[in-house]
């Protein structure tokens, strides 16, 4: 197969044939149909995370995808061969501490392809713990779309949902509306939509320079986007504000 390798930490990425990965018993390979890039990867091929340190090098990066599945484990009882799926970054173990609270996203013994094994920047990918952790993506979703959900969705339920516990009359500030952030803004204006009518008094700010992110942000269920307050791309910087009589003051050293 074809993948996308480094071999040093901030060295080339290159794009390599790999032997096609063995499908593990209690889990699948799968054919990657799409794969975003995420700032996660950046840190990992530059070297700043401890999983792949300690898995070693080379690496193919890549966490973000959606797919097929190309070959069933024995162990595996929920998928076939064909099934159209989304993968979530951690890939949970069901049985930890953590697991058992809830809260899969921080499983004390996760898998993650592209720091603990080989990721999606490649033809196919080998995902373990497949009946726990793989989800079957819905007629009409696309695997584009399904890609976006396993890392920047997921990391913007646990903020919102989760940690940060919105009441139906508390407001949410969303800073900075790219990937991470846009999600964060779905996710409140998924929860705005579900509360109970005369109930939905949340505002969903959403703060960002650009303005085609502040439109997006609308677009996907913002209510309030302020604009900044001079436009920081501009060559001409912001008036200073009047000084402050008597500041600043002479120091005397004694």
């Amino acid at each position: 197969m074809r993948a996308a390798v480094y071999r040093t930490f901030g060295g080339a990425i290159t794009v390599e044939t790999l032997p096609r990965p063995v499908c593990p018993a209690d889990g699948v390979v799968l054919e990657v149909k799409a794969t975003g890039v995420c700032r996660s990867d950046w840190h990992g091929w530059k070297g700043h995370d401890s999983d792949i340190v300690q898995h070693g090098l080379p690496m193919v990066p890549g966490h973000e995808l959606a797919g097929c599945v190309a070959e069933v484990g024995e162990g595996v009882r929920s998928l076939k061969v064909g099934d159209r799926v989304a993968v979530p970054f951690i890939l949970s173990c069901g049985g930890c501490r953590e697991c058992a609270r809830a809260r899969p996203t921080i499983c004390e013994r996760q898998e993650q392809p592209g720091f603990t094994r080989f990721g999606s920047f490649a033809q196919f990918v080998a995902l373990p713990r497949a009946d726990r952790n793989l989800c079957l993506i819905p007629d009409g979703v696309s695997f584009v779309e399904a890609a976006a959900l396993g890392c920047r969705t997921t990391t913007a339920y646990r903020a919102i949902v989760q940690r940060g516990r919105l009441t139906p009359r508390e407001s949410v500030a969303v800073f900075g509306c790219g990937g991470l952030g846009l999600s964060a803004v779905m996710v409140a204006a998924a929860q705005r939509e579900e509360e109970p009518e005369g109930e939905a008094a949340r505002r969903i700010i959403a703060i960002d320079v650009n303005p085609g992110a502040r439109l997006k942000a609308l677009e996907l269920g913002a209510t309030v986007c302020p604009p900044p307050p001079h436009d920081i791309f501009s060559l001409t910087p912001p008036p200073s504000p009047p000084p402050v009589p008597g500041y600043p003051r002479q120091r005397t050293h004694v």
